[in-house]
């Protein structure tokens, strides 16, 4: 799709926790915007990236990330949340109420929402091996119930899926020297995966 070079730039932010900040990448440039913003102006698109994403974040404090992006200016948001409520042991049933808030937010400010629900925290290799199916279940479990709160509240939902999951477990090389955070492949690995939804939600109409 060719877009004219009057049309104003597709303003693209990225909030949540550290995955969407990019933690673990070798260079800016690897981080997950980053390569998200590269698809997207590989199929046309004008685009003007910013990120409010806060390492450490959990889903309480999406409210304040959105009043911040909606205070810059945003049409397309992305939503990276979940793993630090699981590490936390927050209740599906509030992160999930706290992310369909934000979702709500953003929708209602006519913003197209697409949310990337907690990865599989079970693959990850300082969760002891007794202990990672636990992990796993759990970590399905929360992520079903931001599923659900995400559309809910008007939003798209593009889960890594189990094939990612199990890339990620085969291969040490797509974890960052932390054993947590991903790798600069580990991040292209996942935009590669997250880049049909992105860009399916940019060609849906807005709320």
């Amino acid at each position: 799709m060719t877009v004219p070079r009057s049309s104003p730039a597709l303003r693209f932010c990225l909030l949540g926790d550290s995955l969407a900040a990019g933690v673990g990448a070798s260079r800016p440039a690897d981080a997950l915007g980053e390569r998200l913003a590269r698809h997207l102006r590989a199929a046309g698109h004008l685009v003007a990236l910013r990120g409010f994403a806060v390492p450490g974040a959990r889903s309480t404090d999406l409210e304040r990330q959105v009043g911040v992006a909606l205070g810059e200016g945003t049409d397309l948001a992305l939503i990276v949340i979940g793993a630090n409520d699981l590490a936390s042991f927050v209740p599906p049933a509030v992160g999930a109420r706290q992310l369909h808030d934000a979702v709500t937010r953003l929708v209602r400010a006519g913003v197209r929402v697409l949310v990337v629900p907690a990865p599989d925290l079970g693959i990850v290799s300082r969760v002891p091996a007794p202990y990672r199916a636990l992990v796993s279940a759990a970590s399905g479990q929360y992520a079903r119930a931001q599923t659900e709160a995400a559309v809910r509240a008007g939003g798209s939902v593009a889960a890594a899926g189990p094939e990612i999951a199990a890339r990620f477990a085969a291969d040490p090389a797509l974890f960052s020297p932390d054993r947590f955070h991903p790798s600069s492949a580990g991040y292209a690995v996942i935009a590669d995966a997250l880049a049909p939804h992105v860009l399916a939600v940019v060609a849906s109409p807005a709320a």
